[in-house]
């Protein structure tokens, strides 16, 4: 699940704002998670993966110029790590909730069973 939503996230990030991570951890974890832990755990992993992952490449890429800069703006101190960090939490939680959401909303939908009357 969370390679799914690694995956199926960074691909939806090219044309759409960041928040779309959002959209596919929610759709995934209504989709296929078996419990509201493993949702949030998915969408966490998955959706932080999907901007750690570009962003350390990115920095490496350019030897951490604009990001120490950003990060200078940041209460960081020009750590260029706590950034990519920092951004991968943030991630981690728009898709771990929005997971954990699709989760208990198709729990919600699921029919309880009828309680059964002895007599």
């Amino acid at each position: 699940m969370p390679i799914l939503i690694l995956v199926l996230a960074s691909a939806v990030q090219l044309d759409l704002p960041w928040w779309s991570v959002a959209v596919v951890a929610f759709v995934v974890g209504l989709a296929i998670a078996p419990s509201g832990r493993v949702a949030f755990w998915a969408g966490f992993s998955g959706g932080g993966l999907s901007w750690v992952l570009p962003a350390a490449w990115l920095a490496h890429q350019n030897e951490g110029l604009l990001a120490h800069r950003v990060a200078q703006l940041l209460p960081l101190g020009g750590s260029v790590p706590a950034l990519v960090l920092v951004a991968g939490v943030v991630a981690g939680l728009a898709g771990g909730l929005a997971a954990l959401a699709g989760a208990w909303l198709r729990a919600a939908w699921q029919p309880t069973p009828a309680p059964s009357r002895r007599q």
